[in-house]
């Protein structure tokens, strides 16, 4: 008898990484990354040009490599420059750039913010504000000669996912996510859930993020998150040191990936997203601690952690990762935190050790960095700064 049930069972295929995308202040491609971290390289900051703030600013990129038309450029804010820059890096990695037929079918899934301020304009409104007898005359009136259409669109969040389809070519469904680090985790695991339940066969995920801005930096100051001074360990929660980083991912089904030519770098075995009540003491941890008890810690785990700096969830992240045994590494701690692309830039530093079968030293200082270099899989942490929780698993293909 036929089985009438063979439909409704679910698939779960494998999910391979055969691209990765990445620029941040330690360079751009896997190379120059996996060249700074296994050197032990310091990390570059810049504590002078938004004293006292520190931040990781973006490696000198030429744009012209990946965005060749200026026109392209100028109407895109930085993080969308960024953004559509790591895109490409991705798409080079998996040798599918510029093939239409695969990009025409290529689903895309963007972590993104709101967009960026025009600062000088901000500035200047708020100065007359001050000394005007008028205040709302002179706002209304600012507001329509200074803020052109064009620079409203701009911030629309979903234009770095229309950049990259115009830019490369990647025209399949597309969809956006906002909510910080949240957005990240999210935007990734609706992309593995997908192929992995063989509702797509491939996905360009990622995200973009411009530290390099006075308006998210006075934003995050106001809720007392920044850091300041100097660079300090991110365990010890100092305060978030943002980096500018664009990250991206092309994960695939094996099928997929096999039928064109294609190696993973890596597989990406599961990815869980959850909110704890941070009202509730030590709700984080425990969370943090279900959350690598999901995704196993058998003996060759390793964890590389997206801790923000920020107090309260980094501290509450450190005990439960302490607590697990396992050696840990941290993103901020060489390329700052980096909001919506910095969970898919530790899964992206996570594909990189696995394939290399080795972590990167520990970074000095650090409490919860210790020697270790296992690195058959590794579970990728994210707490956010404020709100949301989230994992990642990546293995040895």
């Amino acid at each position: 008898m036929p089985d009438v049930n063979a439909g409704r069972r679910r698939i779960h295929r494998d999910v391979w990484i055969t691209g990765i995308g990445l620029v941040s202040s330690l360079g751009e491609g896997l190379d120059a990354h996996w060249e700074a971290l296994a050197s032990g390289a310091a990390p570059v900051t810049d504590a002078t040009t938004y004293a006292p703030y520190v931040v990781h600013p973006l490696v000198k990129v030429n744009f012209d490599t990946q965005i060749p038309k200026k026109g392209d450029q100028r109407q895109m804010e930085p993080w969308q420059r960024i953004g559509t820059y790591a895109a490409g890096l991705a798409l080079d990695s998996a040798g599918i750039a510029k093939n239409t037929e695969i990009l025409s079918k290529t689903d895309m899934i963007v972590a993104a913010g709101g967009g960026e301020r025009d600062f000088a304009v901000d500035a200047s409104i708020l100065n007359e504000l001050s000394t005007s007898n008028d205040a709302g005359r002179l706002l209304n009136e600012r507001l329509l000669s200074d803020l052109r259409p064009t620079l409203s669109l701009a911030q629309l969040s979903n234009l770095l996912a229309g950049n990259i389809s115009i830019v490369h070519g990647v025209t399949g469904s597309s969809r956006t996510f906002m909510g910080e680090e949240s957005a990240g985790v999210d935007a990734t695991r609706v992309a593995y859930s997908r192929i992995a339940a063989g509702q797509s066969e491939i996905a360009l995920v990622g995200g973009a993020y411009n530290a390099e801005r006075e308006d998210t930096l006075l934003l995050n100051d106001l809720d007392n998150f920044c850091l300041k001074g100097d660079l300090k360990p991110v365990f010890t929660a100092p305060g978030i040191a943002s980096g500018s980083m664009g990250a991206f991912l092309v994960l695939e089904s094996p099928e997929h990936a096999t039928a064109r030519g294609a190696k993973p770098i890596a597989k990406l075995s599961g990815v869980w997203s959850e909110r704890a009540k941070r009202a509730v003491e030590g709700a984080v941890t425990e969370k943090v601690k279900t959350l690598l008890a999901t995704a196993g810690t058998p003996a060759g785990t390793a964890i590389i952690s997206g801790a923000t700096g920020g107090h309260d969830a980094t501290e509450a992240e450190r005990e439960a990762l302490a607590a697990s045994g396992l050696t840990v590494r941290a993103v901020a701690n060489r390329m700052g935190h980096g909001f919506e692309a910095q969970f898919i830039a530790g899964l992206a530093l996570a594909a990189l050790a696995v394939s290399k079968g080795t972590l990167f030293p520990p970074f000095a200082g650090d409490p919860l960095e210790q020697a270790g270099d296992a690195a058959e899989r590794i579970v990728v942490t994210q707490v956010g700064h404020w709100r949301g929780e989230g994992a990642g698993l990546v293995e040895r293909a």
